[in-house]
């Protein structure tokens, strides 16, 4: 069984995972993180014994800003991270408008909306930070990713809308297909 120790030290010996991390921490972004499939994945490659990283549809990195909200920075930065690292799937989003897109109540900080992703074993960031060691934002813990249980988080058990979006998601990412051993659970 691993912890989040363990977590942390499974991105810190992951090459490839440090140097996106550095890459986003060099935009020197307010309240950042690199979150969900970047994070979760690795730890499911890790409980499932892969050799080979899962390929990733896209690196979420997220950060809080209400200062700005224009989605054209958000561009600018996918740009910059382009110029540092490409071939990478870079996805930059400002948490300070996402609930707008989400059609959610304003989140209060990247971890709040990060603890209001659809999934538990989804809800996690990792960021650098000034001595470059990983730090881990977990939520909602880190026990139903490692037992690879899908479950939603509190926020979408409240309403039948977002457990629709759940629902959808498990459909659509399909994720037992890869990682075999894991469990949907609705509660």
């Amino acid at each position: 069984m691993i912890n989040e120790k363990d977590i942390v030290t499974l991105i810190e010996q992951d090459e490839w995972m440090m140097n996106i991390l550095r890459a986003a921490k060099n935009l020197n972004l307010p309240d950042w993180w690199i979150c969900a499939g970047f994070v979760r994945s690795k730890i499911w490659d890790t409980t499932h014994g892969f050799r080979e990283r899962t390929p990733l549809d896209d690196i979420d990195v997220v950060y809080f800003d209400s200062a700005n909200i224009e989605e054209s920075v958000e561009k600018q930065l996918e740009d910059k991270l382009r110029s540092q690292l490409a071939g990478i799937p870079w996805s930059v989003k400002n948490e300070a408008r996402m609930h707008l897109v989400n059609e959610f109540p304003p989140y209060s900080s990247t971890i709040d909306a990060i603890s209001k992703f659809p999934e538990t074993a989804t809800a996690l960031g990792v960021k650098l930070n000034e001595k470059n060691e990983v730090i881990l934002c977990a939520p909602h813990g880190v026990d139903d990713v490692i037992e690879g249980i899908i479950k939603p988080t509190p926020f979408f058990t409240k309403s039948e809308d977002r457990m629709k979006i759940f629902s959808t998601r498990i459909t659509k990412k399909n994720w037992k297909a890869i990682w075999e051993n894991l469990k949907i659970s609705y509660h």
